[in-house]
């Protein structure tokens, strides 16, 4: 019987996922119209910023043909769609390369400094919010929510100039423009990405341990919680064996919810600190109007959002029977 229930709940677990994946690969879709009627509304064309202002009406309309511009809108989604799911984005206008080949140089650094800065973030953010629920209307609790509500309230570009002036003009301990290549070794490189791995930390800690306090708080309100207190049962066993495996679903989708954030966020950091990353690269497409790069880094953003949405979403499935019923 037992056997048979599990079954049943996996099952509709099962369909419960399928139906968030194929729900993702329609909303990426509906995405991908989004971006290609939007990069097709901005000013001006690649041909045009090809060949400069001095250029003849008669040589950009020559250009715009030989790069396919003229071509109706519906024509040039499908060809750009198809060349997407096939792993070809097409080609950068103003560089003249394939877009995968420009993107492949800055995709690294972009997922290297994302991943050093959720190496950071979260379990500070883990810390700071469970500490912060532990000792719910305590001084300790009121002055976590101070600081996190200041964290979350302050852009990231004046983050990123109070860190310069501080760490770079004042200390001069770390570069204001942050360095990444190849032949950098990891002392150098950690150096040179220190401060926009701090300004990105300190939205993303802020948003994470808010998110991570109300969720162990919850917990700590139903009643095993409250029987394991009665008991006896020291307050970090009760947070870590009982309140965590049921607050996992909620704490695993603010981490997605925040690290989603990185990537909105790392085009203001990359822009300010000169880094060498794929939100710098699309914010250059924006300005020379290079199309199938700017779609091209656009579409990995949106994707790497909906794929952040999506194991959240799974997780919640599988950690809570509740949501297999609905």
């Amino acid at each position: 019987m037992a056997g048979a229930s599990s079954q049943s709940g996996m099952r509709a677990a099962l369909i419960l996922i399928g139906k968030r994946f194929a729900s993702s690969l329609l909303t990426l879709l509906m995405v991908s119209v989004t971006i290609f009627i939007i990069a097709q509304l901005l000013p001006g064309d690649a041909a045009q910023e090809a060949l400069g202002q001095s250029a003849t009406a008669d040589q950009v309309a020559a250009l715009r043909h030989e790069m396919g511009l003229d071509r109706p809108a519906h024509v040039r989604y499908v060809s750009w769609l198809t060349g997407m799911v096939s792993g070809d984005p097409g080609q950068s206008m103003v560089a003249n390369m394939p877009v995968a080949e420009v993107i492949s140089t800055r995709l690294p650094n972009s997922l290297l400094l994302a991943a050093l800065t959720a190496l950071v973030a979260i379990p500070v953010a883990l810390s700071i919010g469970i500490g912060s629920a532990m000792n719910r209307g305590g001084r300790i609790d009121r002055a976590l929510n101070i600081v996190t509500l200041s964290m979350v309230a302050v852009p990231e570009f004046l983050v990123a100039t109070i860190a310069v002036l501080i760490f770079s003009v004042k200390l001069r301990w770390l570069p204001s423009i942050a360095m990444a290549s190849s032949d950098m070794n990891w002392g150098d490189y950690l150096r040179g990405v220190a401060m926009p791995i701090l300004t990105l930390c300190v939205i993303v800690v802020a948003q994470m341990a808010r998110m991570t306090r109300a969720a162990v708080i919850d917990q700590m309100d139903r009643p095993y919680v409250e029987m394991a207190v009665l008991k006896g049962v020291a307050p970090v066993r009760v947070v870590l064996k009982h309140i965590m495996p049921n607050a996992i679903a909620p704490i695993v989708n603010a981490m997605a919810l925040s690290l989603s954030y990185l990537l909105g966020g790392a085009v203001i950091v990359e822009t300010i600190f000169n880094y060498p990353g794929l939100a710098s690269l699309m914010v250059n497409a924006v300005t020379s109007r290079d199309m199938p790069l700017l779609q091209a880094c656009a579409m990995i953003f949106c994707t790497a959002y909906l794929i952040l949405m999506l194991i959240a979403d799974v997780t919640a499935i599988l950690a809570n029977p509740r949501l297999r019923a609905q």
